[in-house]
């Protein structure tokens, strides 16, 4: 379904589902059902990590992807306490985000490769106006805003990154 947009992809399932009623019954569902769990990118949510600032440890969803980067933490109600998204990016650069679709107020570490927080911003829910980062960074970790400050983590200060990230 790569390449297709989400109408066209639309239409297409629609003409499966179409063609599928046609067919005879539960091996058919199965075909579709396998299908539409592709083309919509369905997966499993990898398993939440653990990350330290300090002494303080937070479990953090992990966005490696540029599908999972791009959504972050979209469309949520909530985020308890000293949970958050990392941002993995496969290169050095600076980073620019925003909050569409995003209702839970953010603040933004932007780190760089070696695991140093380089600036933090608070984000304001559903602003479209963008967080740019100053510095070349690989990381960013969003957790609920005024959370750094509240366990008093600032720029300067080192995330250890978990393992399967820095290899």
């Amino acid at each position: 379904m790569q390449g297709r947009s989400r109408g066209e992809q639309f239409l297409f399932t629609c003409g499966l589902i179409e063609n599928l009623r046609h067919s005879r019954g539960v091996p058919a569902l199965l075909i579709l059902a396998a299908f539409l769990a592709g083309a919509s990118g369905c997966s499993a949510d990898p398993a939440p990590v653990e990350l330290f600032i300090g002494s303080h440890r937070f479990t953090v969803e992990i966005a490696d992807t540029e599908e999972s980067r791009a959504r972050g933490l979209m469309f949520r109600q909530s985020l308890p306490q000293q949970h958050g998204m990392l941002f993995v990016f496969p290169d050095d650069s600076r980073r620019s985000f925003w909050m569409r679709d995003t209702s839970i107020p953010l603040s933004i570490a932007f780190i760089r490769r070696d695991g140093v927080i380089t600036e933090i911003y608070d984000m304001q829910p559903f602003s479209l106006e963008p967080v740019n980062s100053v510095a070349e960074v690989r990381f960013a970790l969003e957790v609920n805003q005024g959370e750094f400050r509240r366990l008093g983590i600032r720029p300067g200060d080192r995330v250890q990154l978990p393992q399967q990230i820095t290899r």
